[in-house]
């Protein structure tokens, strides 16, 4: 027997025996991704730096907004809360998944998991509804730009992002709702690197049709009318566009708006890959890639947005080299 064999959270990670049942646990373990073994610690070089990227990144963009009186309009508001749900959304999943690739499995308490389970989702769906806000603005902006300062405020873009919060907190607080009904559970062992909401159902004794039912309704609705919502937008404002009399003015609005595509393409492309692998390719592709798929896909946008934004919009751009051109000076 090795030393790792004595290991407590290896002996707690162990398979359960057959048609064995648990009552409730008082936790979980975390497994990671199973079966890399000892070499998911070098996914750590892969995750380690997207959640550093996504700290310092969507700090810093708040903290440009906040400071820069000038940043104070709707579009740099929505990009502020768009920062802000970044950090929540990595910061709910980076920190455990880290401890787990590296020190291997890791216990979670029982509460702790449906918490996270709670901010993982519900972080998710707001972000789609703040993209979605951001391209309603930007289809404003280039269809009506006489109109905009009028039909966009301040104040509006503050009760939008305080509904996309709600709605995202109402639809997803069912989650955690439905999996604490149940008493028994077949394990303890999550093959998972966070509770995901269907990785901690699979372990439980009992019913759970109405579990997979609202989890396959949510995902639908919810990236579906995001997604509708966006492509609209995006409608009207390429035919907005393709109207313009010069190439120097069709290139200019769709200035406005590239940063924005940027975004969008890195939450939704890596999300509809996984969901498709997950519901398409069970039975193809191993369990293995898909988790790896699932935690790149919470991981890659929040690590993206903030160099985007830096990168492609010019009064960010501006006033973070102004901020470190000054602060290079005083030394």
């Amino acid at each position: 027997m090795s030393p790792k064999d004595l290991h407590p959270t290896h002996r707690m990670a162990e398979a359960p025996q057959p048609n064995s049942t648990f009552p409730r646990p008082a936790f979980f373990i975390l497994t990671g991704i199973p079966g890399l073994g000892a070499a998911q610690a070098w996914l750590t070089v892969l995750f380690g730096p997207m959640y550093l990227l996504a700290l310092l990144g969507s700090v810093a963009l708040l903290a440009v907004v906040q400071a820069d009186s000038a940043l104070h309009e709707p579009m740099f508001l929505l990009l502020a809360t768009l920062a802000a749900t970044d950090l929540g959304l990595a910061t709910s999943i980076a920190p455990g998944l880290l401890a787990v690739l590296w020190l291997g499995p890791r216990p979670m308490p029982y509460v702790a998991c449906l918490a996270q389970m709670f901010f993982v989702h519900s972080l998710t769906a707001l972000e789609s509804g703040v993209l979605l806000a951001m391209a309603c603005d930007r289809a404003v902006a280039v269809g009506r730009p006489l109109h905009y300062p009028s039909l966009v405020t301040k104040a509006r873009v503050g009760y939008a992002a305080l509904a996309l919060a709600l709605k995202a907190v109402a639809i997803v607080v069912p989650f955690p709702l439905l999996v604490a009904r149940f008493e028994h559970f077949r394990a303890k062992t999550i093959d998972h690197a966070y509770c995901a909401h269907m990785a901690v159902v699979e372990l439980v004794v009992g019913n759970t049709r109405a579990n997979n039912l609202y989890g396959l309704a949510l995902s639908l609705a919810v990236s579906g009318v995001d997604i509708l919502g966006i492509t609209g937008s995006y409608g009207l404002i390429a035919y907005t566009v393709l109207r313009l009399p010069t190439r120097e003015a069709r290139a200019k609005a769709f200035g406005t708006c590239s940063s924005h595509i940027c975004v969008i393409l890195a939450f939704y492309v890596p999300g509809l890959f996984s969901y498709l692998t997950h519901r398409f390719g069970r039975h193809t592709v191993p369990k293995p890639v898909h988790i790896l798929l699932s935690n790149i896909y919470l991981l890659l946008p929040p690590a993206l947005n903030p160099l985007i934004y830096g990168a492609r919009t010019k009064q960010i751009r501006d006033r973070l080299l102004e901020t470190f051109t000054f602060r290079k000076g005083q030394f």
